[in-house]
């Protein structure tokens, strides 16, 4: 089963079943929340997901949704919207243990990307730090 958890090992999560969709997500919400110019979700039937170690803190970032976090080391986890996305748990794609595994199919939320990020095949690539 594909698993994943935060940075720091406090918190670690199991998937099942098929992945329902993968996007990256351009909201301010998830900007704020990630610190990040995008996220990535995966998003699972509730009853293919579930907490194995630990206890995620939980933030009511809107009136209906809810992000799911490491209190410890402060790694944002999963969301989780009844009202929009009834029985649905967005994995935030980069806390997979494997997180190339499932492309994204799409961009979610375009209308509020940052400008720049139509351009970020324009800069250098480095393999690692710039010399």
């Amino acid at each position: 089963m594909p698993s994943g958890g935060c940075h720091c090992g406090e918190v670690r999560y199991e998937t099942k079943g098929e992945v329902l969709h993968h996007a990256i997500c351009h909201c301010s919400d998830c900007r704020k929340s990630s610190g990040a110019p995008m996220v990535g979700w995966i998003a699972h039937k509730s009853e293919d997901f579930a907490v194995t170690q630990g206890e995620a803190g939980e933030h009511a970032s809107s009136e209906h949704g809810r992000r799911y976090f490491c209190a410890a080391c402060g790694t944002g986890l999963y969301y989780i919207n009844e009202k929009f996305l009834p029985g649905i748990v967005d994995v935030q794609s980069a806390t997979l243990d494997d997180a190339d595994a499932v492309p994204p199919g799409a961009h979610i939320q375009w209308a509020e990307h940052l400008g720049w990020v139509e351009k970020l095949d324009e800069l250098p690539k480095f393999e690692r730090f710039p010399g």
